[in-house]
């Protein structure tokens, strides 16, 4: 079955930039995490987020369309990434988000609908 790893992180804690001594190492673990999902056959894609600033948001209602500055909610945290997994259960998949270096942050573990019985 398919999960969304959505991540989500504090914009006010700091992260090292590139330049930084701790860059390299803070990227070797998203580049272990990412070798480690693909060796283990789970990986369908993943990708980083820009910041909430540059979201846009399209809201449809009562038959009108709206184009709107910022993401569809305001949150403390921002969306940082996703990984969209394939794995065997729920449990498989929260044992990827637990894996995820992201230091202080959350991890949202939703299941990907199947849709093919209604297409």
């Amino acid at each position: 079955m398919r999960y969304l790893l959505i991540i989500a992180s504090d914009p006010t804690l700091p992260s090292p930039e590139p330049g930084d001594p701790e860059f390299d190492e803070y990227m070797k673990g998203w580049a272990d995490y990412n070798e480690e999902l693909t060796a283990a056959g789970a990986l369908v894609a993943g990708e980083a987020l820009l910041p909430t600033e540059t979201a846009t948001t399209v809201r449809h209602k009562d038959g009108a369309t709206q184009v709107l500055d910022g993401p569809f909610v305001e949150l403390k945290e921002h969306l940082g990434g996703f990984y969209l997994i394939d794995v065997d259960t729920l449990d498989d998949a929260i044992e990827w988000a637990r894996k995820l270096p992201v230091g202080e942050g959350a991890v949202e573990v939703r299941p990907i609908m199947d849709v093919s019985a209604f297409m």
